[in-house]
C-alpha cells in the first residue's frame, strides 16, 4: 500500500498532531497557516488538549498561546480556521531568558510543558503559567515534545542529537535514544514499545546532500531497550514532525518540503526490519 501526501502548505511543516479521537489531523507550517485535516508569525507548534476543548499555539514571538475552545469570548469551532484570527488567548506564557521551541499539555489539561532553546524543560501551570519544574537535560535546543497515550510519559527531540523520555508529572529523565543527525520530531507508539523518530541535516544544506546522505529515514527504536531496530524511507528531505494516530494504525511525518506523508501501518509494519 502507497503513503497518502497531503499538500495544504506551501512552507515547510514545523509540526503534525491529532486529537484524541484521531478524527482530525492538525498541520502548522511557517506559511503561516493552521490546517485541520478531516480523519502572526510563523506557527511552531500547536497541541489540542486530551478533550479538545483547548488548544495550544506557539510562534516566533517567544510566547506560548492557550485558546479556550469553549468559553464565551475565546471560543472558536475548530472546522471554521477563520475564527482564531482575531481571538486573543486566555494566558500567554512570555520567555525573556529562552524562547519556548515546543509545548503540549500535561496530564489533565493541568499544566504545560516547554521545551526551550537552551535544552531546558519547563513544567507551567495552566492555570497562573507560573514554572512550576524546572530541569536540563538536553545540550542544545529542544525540537519536539510528545506525550503518550496514557498521559504517563512524554518523549522529546533535540538538536543535540537525542531523544529522550521523561515522566511526565515529575519531569523525571527514564531513557536516551541516540542519532548521528539533529532529531526534529520524536513519537510514541500508542500499542507497542516503539518510538519514532527523525530530523536531517539543517534545512539549508539539503540542496546539496542526497536523501541516502542527508538521514532523511524515519528510524524506529525499541522503548525499554534503547536500541533501532528499523527504517522507513518516503521523505524527500529532513523530517521535521511525526504523529501517530491515536489507534496506532497509522503514523503521518511532516517534511521541509511541507508534504504530509500518511503510512498505514500495513506499509510500514511491512517494512525490512519492523
Amino acid at each position: 500500500m502507497k503513503p497518502i501526501l497531503l499538500q495544504g502548505h506551501e512552507w515547510p511543516i514545523t509540526q503534525i498532531k491529532y486529537n484524541g479521537k484521531g478524527d482530525l489531523l492538525f498541520t502548522v507550517a511557517k506559511d503561516p497557516i493552521v490546517n485541520v485535516w478531516y480523519s502572526v508569525n510563523a506557527v511552531w507548534y500547536v497541541h489540542a488538549d486530551w478533550n479538545t476543548k483547548h488548544v495550544l499555539t506557539g510562534s516566533a514571538d517567544n510566547s506560548c498561546h492557550l485558546w479556550d475552545c469553549e468559553t464565551g469570548k475565546y471560543f472558536f469551532d475548530l472546522r471554521d480556521p477563520s475564527q482564531i484570527d482575531n481571538n486573543e488567548p486566555y494566558v500567554k506564557i512570555p520567555c525573556n531568558d529562552s524562547k519556548i521551541t515546543s509545548a503540549i499539555w500535561g496530564p489533565q489539561g493541568e499544566c504545560i510543558i516547554a521545551g526551550h532553546k537552551s535544552g531546558e524543560l519547563n513544567q507551567y501551570s495552566a492555570k497562573s503559567g507560573k514554572v512550576l519544574v524546572n530541569i536540563k537535560e538536553h545540550l542544545r535546543q529542544i525540537n519536539d515534545i510528545r506525550l503518550s497515550r496514557d498521559m504517563t510519559m512524554f518523549v522529546t527531540a533535540s538538536k543535540d542529537n537525542t531523544a529522550k523520555i521523561f515522566d511526565s508529572t515529575t519531569l523525571e529523565h527514564q531513557k536516551t535514544f541516540w542519532t548521528e543527525r539533529p532529531a526534529n520530531s520524536a513519537a510514541l507508539s500508542p500499542n507497542y514499545d516503539h518510538v519514532v523518530l527523525g530530523g536531517g541535516q539543517e534545512a539549508m544544506d539539503i540542496t546539496t546532500t542526497s536523501t541516502r546522505i542527508g538521514k532523511f529515514e524515519a528510524r524506529f527504536f525499541h522503548l525499554a531497550f534503547e536500541e533501532e531496530f528499523g527504517r522507513v524511507k518516503g521523505n524527500f528531505g529532513p523530517i521535521n514532525s511525526f504523529a501517530f494516530q491515536p489507534d496506532g494504525k497509522s503514523y503521518s511525518s511532516g517534511g521541509e518540503d511541507g508534504y504530509v506523508l500518511f503510512l498505514h501501518a500495513r506499509h510500514y509494519a511491512g517494512h525490512p526490519g519492523l
